[in-house]
């Protein structure tokens, strides 16, 4: 079902938001195939973040891309015996801390060989992401931790996770991968953490993707970019701006697709990140 009406959002997320690494949202709407960013909105605790989602989904609800795994591989569930119900993987990972998590996931990858500690989705590898596992440099592991339960609370559906929208004006949650979508653009670094390697030529490669964004990009959906937005992509050396914009758009790409553009057999404890085609046989 086409769902082009709807409010899109896209998110950063932080596992750990401050003032000074907050958490971004990216708001739009699209007009035919254009999408229109209308604006960012900066969160600086969980908390409130939380909050806004379920007030937004309350209030007509909403589209979704959000930069954080909604879940663990397969092979890591079955290793520990925890459940291989999606829903019930999520209630009992969310019932640990994150000290419990880092020991469990530090001795699984212990135990085996070089090249070969971490488990992966099947959506890591043509994405080019992290391991939904990986505790550290990012922390994603932590990311889904802390990500998945707001989107719960804000009554969300999650197609990937063969959870479909169950009326009209539901919200609904897709896992998007702004570095993926990059990629498909400049295979150069355009963003760092560090002020020091903020650079010219990351800005640069800043500047070759939102213009190929507004170009219509690589899913061919043209960016319209609210006033003085651009310079804020442009500017925001960390890229935290630029990775929120990205997620809208892989939202907003999935809501004019059937199925949202997810592949056939999409693992529904795994789940899949929103635009990335599946490999080819």
């Amino acid at each position: 079902m086409r769902e082009a009406a709807r409010r899109i959002i896209g998110v950063d997320f932080s596992s750990a938001p401050s003032r000074r690494k907050p958490i971004v949202v990216a708001g739009g709407r699209l007009d035919g195939d254009t999408l229109h960013v209308q604006g960012l909105i900066a969160f600086d605790n969980l908390q409130s973040y939380a909050d806004w989602l379920a007030r937004r989904g309350a209030d007509g609800g909403w589209i979704g891309g959000f930069d954080l795994p909604f879940g663990l591989p397969r092979e890591l569930l079955r290793a520990l015996g925890w459940p291989l119900d999606w829903r019930a993987s999520v209630a009992h990972y969310a019932a640990l801390s994150r000290e419990e998590i880092r020991e469990i996931f530090r001795a699984f990858c212990a135990a085996r060989p070089a090249g070969g500690k971490f488990a992966h989705r099947a959506c890591d590898w043509p994405a080019g992401s992290s391991p939904s596992m990986k505790w550290v440099n990012p922390p994603v592991a932590f990311m889904l931790h802390a990500g998945l339960p707001p989107l719960l609370g804000a009554g969300a559906a999650f197609p990937a996770h063969g959870l479909p929208p169950a009326r009209a004006g539901m919200p609904v949650a897709l896992e998007a991968y702004p570095g993926w979508l990059a990629r498909q653009i400049v295979k150069a670094s355009y963003k760092s953490d560090a002020r020091a390697k903020q650079n010219a030529a990351r800005r640069e490669a800043r500047k070759t993707i939102v213009a190929a964004l507004e170009a219509g990009g690589p899913l061919g959906m043209p960016l319209l970019l609210a006033q003085g937005l651009r310079e804020r992509l442009l500017e925001d050396g960390s890229g935290d701006s630029l990775d929120a914009v990205l997620c809208v758009l892989q939202a907003a790409w999935a809501s004019r697709q059937e199925g949202y553009g997810l592949p056939e057999g999409v693992d529904p404890l795994e789940g899949w990140i929103a635009a990335v085609p599946a490999p080819r046989a």
